[in-house]
């Protein structure tokens, strides 16, 4: 029982055998005259195709529902110690992942990786604020001056979607707090060149507590106060955090949260590369307590991270390596032989990628997936699905495939998380810039050793420069992805991300090929015109 030249389990081609006529009586209708489609073996065992299979290509065919939505557990492996409650990985981009987007990330049972497109001691400090995060303190709020005009304020308002600034004599933290403004400070001053200091709300009339207090009693202070916002200051009044009462509920709103069972503090991984003074950065990030490094190389195996790869295990055993990129057995094989605790898969696949193009180099991504997982499972090491991820359909697909799971860089690209500022475009779009690591842009930035290029004279882009849409915060758009995630594992009829990939080895998960028109029809199509709505919160 096969087309598209795919070979059965018992390794006999059938592609041109007849097929089985159906049994005309019910009664003697086997489990075999039931089977439709394909093992994911058969099809990526085939001895007559040898295409490689893109997400796309495939899709998975539905099962048998015994279970809630809500009954379905997304936790999976990110490396062999560290576990997610949501199979979603940020990618060390430098216009994806930082701090903001770390935190969020982890609240969300995630887990962010800050990008290497930085100083050794800031990458160190952007790690440090992940670590430093307890739900409800903001640790490093935006100041105003008070020498800012309403018209200023407005402008950053809408760069970055605040609507309360705590005022300080410069403008930045650490220095003396003067006041808060927010909306009713703001709302019927007409004038746009009134200065923030005629506004404001001034710190003698604000309640303010000394640092050092907890959660549970600056929230108190809160409820008694019926204020929104609690500015925390030292004995001579600078400003070294703020409280806010939206904040204060994230204890209760993320469950889910990637924490250290010890400490409770927001697990964090960090990018580095494999040059000399990347040894450095190590040495820095582990003095953050980073809980994860991610070697940041677009062909992973090399001589240059087989060496870094033994040395972190060696100096630092308590951090996770993540190893990477690879696309094959073998590649997979050398990296975790060396010490690997995860591999990150896919070459070239990117949205903003052209590793293939210039380079001739790579792999369709479901196949890399699934033959890399192949082996990595052999060892107990999961796999990062990394790239070509657009929808929440294609993590399923990553997951059905033996991914832990899935690193995204497009599609977290433009939430307000993610580093960099909003601009309109001439429709009236609100955009964010995105580009790939390996594009001139980024590449002059530092990130040309992650392609071997540093000390070239010629610098070959390997991705490109673009623009994103404005998609909201993560902690709405994360929601959406996982419910997506949930209703597509229900539907194949696997109650956790372990029973899927059960179902996937025994040959229970089915998939079959789609060809171009089977593509298109299972996309919009038809209409003359519609509006593409994601999901309603």
């Amino acid at each position: 029982m096969a087309t598209n030249g795919v070979a059965s389990t018992n390794g006999k081609d059938r592609s041109r055998s007849p097929k089985k006529e159906l049994k005309t009586d019910p009664s003697k209708l086997t489990e075999e005259d039931l089977q439709d489609g394909f093992s994911v073996q058969q099809i990526f065992t085939s001895t007559t195709t040898k295409s490689g299979y893109t997400y796309d290509d495939l899709i998975c065919l539905p099962g048998h529902i015994n279970f809630g939505v809500h009954d379905v557990s997304l936790t999976t492996r990110f490396t062999r110690k560290i576990s997610l409650k949501t199979p979603i990985v940020s990618s060390p981009m430098d216009t994806v992942t930082e701090s903001d987007m770390a935190i969020a990330m982890a609240l969300e049972g995630g887990i962010g990786v800050i990008h290497t497109n930085l100083s050794i001691e800031a990458q160190a400090e952007q790690v440090a604020r992940v670590k430093k995060f307890k739900a409800g303190f903001i640790i490093d709020p935006v100041c105003v001056p008070p020498t800012m005009t309403l018209q200023e304020l407005e402008e950053l308002k809408s760069k970055l979607g605040f609507t309360g600034f705590p005022v300080t004599a410069g403008g930045k933290m650490g220095q003396p707090l003067l006041g808060l403004v927010t909306k009713r400070d703001t709302d019927f001053v007409t004038n746009r060149n009134t200065r923030l200091s005629e506004i404001m709300t001034p710190v003698k009339n604000l309640v303010t507590v000394k640092e050092g207090i907890d959660l549970l009693k600056a929230n108190n202070i809160l409820q008694t106060s019926k204020k929104g916002k609690l500015p925390i200051v030292t004995e001579s009044g600078l400003l070294v955090a703020l409280v806010a009462r939206t904040d204060i509920k994230k204890n209760v709103e993320f469950p889910n949260a990637t924490k250290d069972p010890l400490n409770k503090e927001l697990l964090v991984a960090a990018a580095i590369g494999t040059r000399p003074a990347d040894r450095e950065r190590v040495r820095a990030l582990a003095a953050a307590y980073v809980d994860a490094v991610i070697i940041d190389s677009s062909q992973g195996d090399s001589v240059f991270q087989h060496e870094m790869i033994k040395w972190i295990k060696k100096e630092f055993p308590q951090i996770e390596v993540v190893a990477g990129n690879v696309v094959t057995k073998q590649q997979a094989k050398n990296l975790i032989e060396c010490g690997a605790d995860a591999l990150r898969v896919g070459m070239g696949i990117g949205s903003i990628c052209t590793t293939q193009e210039v380079c001739a180099c790579g792999r369709a991504q479901a196949s890399a997936v699934y033959n890399v997982a192949k082996l990595a499972s052999v060892y107990g090491v999961p796999i990062l699905a990394d790239g070509g991820i657009s929808s929440p359909g294609h993590i399923v697909k990553a997951l059905s495939l033996g991914a832990g799971a899935a690193m995204c860089g497009s599609l977290l690209a433009g939430t307000s998380e993610t580093p960099g500022e909003y601009f309109y475009s001439e429709d009236g779009k609100r955009l964010k810039r995105y580009r790939g690591m390996g594009s001139i842009d980024a590449m002059k930035k530092g990130s040309d050793d992650r392609y071997f290029g540093t000390t070239s004279a010629i610098k070959v882009a390997q991705g490109v420069s673009g623009t994103v849409q404005d998609k909201g915060s993560i902690h709405r758009y994360i929601p959406y992805l996982t419910q997506g995630i949930r209703h597509g594992m229900q539907d194949i009829g696997a109650k956790s991300v372990e029973d899927l990939q059960s179902m996937l080895q025994r040959g229970q998960l089915r998939f079959e090929l789609r060809s171009a028109a089977a593509q298109r029809e299972g996309g919009v199509h038809g209409l003359h015109s519609f509006e593409r709505k994601l999901f309603d919160a």
